[in-house]
């Protein structure tokens, strides 16, 4: 998973679309942000572990 940073003078988390994946998932928790591609085809697990990722 990639870290993404959230902008801390606005707190407002910015994704620009025409650099991350068409298919991905966004995961946010705690302040903070990770992002991760969707494989083409199957299945993609999160787990987590009392609520963090």
């Amino acid at each position: 998973m990639k870290d993404i940073k959230i902008d801390p003078s606005t707190m407002k988390l910015e994704l620009d679309i025409m650099e991350i994946t068409k298919a991905c998932v966004v995961v946010i928790c705690d302040g903070n942000v990770k992002i991760r591609e969707l494989p083409p085809y199957g299945e993609y697990k999160i787990a987590t572990h009392q609520a963090k990722p």
